[in-house]
C-alpha cells in the first residue's frame, strides 16, 4: 500500500518516467514535466529521495536508484496495457512509436505486437 500511495501522488510517476533515460537536473526535469510548479517538484523529489527510488548526484542531477529501475521495470506491463487501452479508445490517434517502445524487444510473455500471449499473467 505504501508503494501505491507513493506512486499514486500527482507527478511521481511522471518523474520516474522522465528519469528512465538517465540523470536530469531540476530545471530540465521540470521542463519535461510540463513545467510543474517548483514547490510540487521539490516535494515529489523529496518523497522519492526519502523512498530511495531516486538519488541526487554530486552535480545535483537526479537519477533512478536500482530500486527505482526495478519499479520502472515492474510498471512496464502497465505501460503496455495503457498503449492497448489508448488504441482501443482512439484507434486513429494511437501512437505506439514513442522513444520508450521504439525498437524494444518484446518481453517473453508477449507476442510480436506487444500484446500478452494467451494465458499470460500480464
Amino acid at each position: 500500500m505504501a508503494a501505491l500511495d507513493l506512486f499514486g501522488r500527482r507527478w511521481s510517476m511522471r518523474i520516474l518516467w522522465e528519469l528512465r533515460a538517465g540523470p536530469l537536473g531540476f530545471r530540465p526535469l521540470q521542463k519535461r514535466c510540463d513545467d510543474m510548479s517548483s514547490s510540487v517538484m521539490r516535494q515529489r523529489l523529496t518523497e522519492l529521495l526519502d523512498a530511495q527510488v531516486i538519488h541526487q548526484l554530486p552535480d545535483s542531477r537526479y537519477e533512478l536508484t536500482p530500486l527505482g529501475q526495478e519499479a520502472r521495470h515492474a510498471l512496464n506491463p502497465l505501460a503496455r496495457w495503457a498503449e492497448r487501452w489508448a488504441a482501443t479508445i482512439n484507434p486513429q490517434g494511437a501512437d505506439h512509436t514513442d522513444d520508450q517502445t521504439a525498437g524494444r524487444v518484446p518481453d517473453s510473455d508477449t507476442v510480436g505486437d506487444g500484446t500478452p500471449e494467451k494465458g499470460s499473467a500480464d
